[in-house]
């Protein structure tokens, strides 16, 4: 796999969205990565081609199960306050896929800087190249001000915020953001009701 360092919000998007896949962020949902099939379907969902899927492009079981220790371990680097851990363990994950530097051509044709992994790295090795791109690539960019936990009450969800503004609050703000709006509105019709009969 080749990761281009330029575009650092693909990894960190794909790191938000990988943490999230698991039951234990939003106490209503369920594991999403429920097996090799799910797998292959949120890596398609994300545009994310391995190099080392078996020749019907499905990841196997172990390569789910490796996913699911690196999404614990991510969500730990996501949710850490120590910034040094955050780069520590960035490192260590990039060090484990085996991703050397490169160089690559981007789509203008223009060098850029970019990782390359080992032909033999696993699905989760590759995927850790990606997400710790990311993640140093936004702490560098924009601080680790934007490694943030979701403001939902109902939601344990950590993310990474790259927005122009950077005044995102939740991991899944078509999710979470809705669930708050709609409890607000609902709120505020009570409110008006009891107002409206003394």
């Amino acid at each position: 796999m080749k990761i281009d360092f330029s575009n650092y919000t693909v990894g960190a998007a794909l790191a938000t969205d990988l943490v999230n896949t698991s039951p234990a962020i939003r106490r209503t949902t369920d594991e999403v990565l429920t097996s090799p099939t799910a797998l292959r379907r949120f890596l398609t969902e994300h545009g994310v081609t391995t190099d080392t899927t078996t020749p019907d492009g499905v990841p196997s079981d172990d390569d789910l199960a490796r996913v699911k220790r690196l999404r614990e371990e991510i969500r730990a680097l996501l949710a850490t306050s120590d910034v040094e851990e955050l780069v520590e363990g960035a490192t260590t994950l990039l060090a484990r896929a085996t991703a050397t530097p490169t160089v690559l051509l981007d789509s203008h044709r223009r060098w850029q800087w970019g990782l390359a992994t080992s032909p033999d790295a696993s699905v989760a090795e590759e995927l850790a190249a990606l997400v710790c791109a990311g993640l140093l690539g936004t702490l560098h960019a924009l601080s680790h001000e934007r490694f943030r936990h979701c403001a939902a009450t109902e939601c344990d969800g950590v993310f990474i915020d790259t927005s122009k503004a950077g005044r995102r609050r939740y991991c899944t703000p078509q999710i979470c953001g809705n669930r708050q709006n709609v409890a607000r509105h609902r709120a505020r019709q009570r409110r008006d009701e009891q107002n409206s009969h003394p």
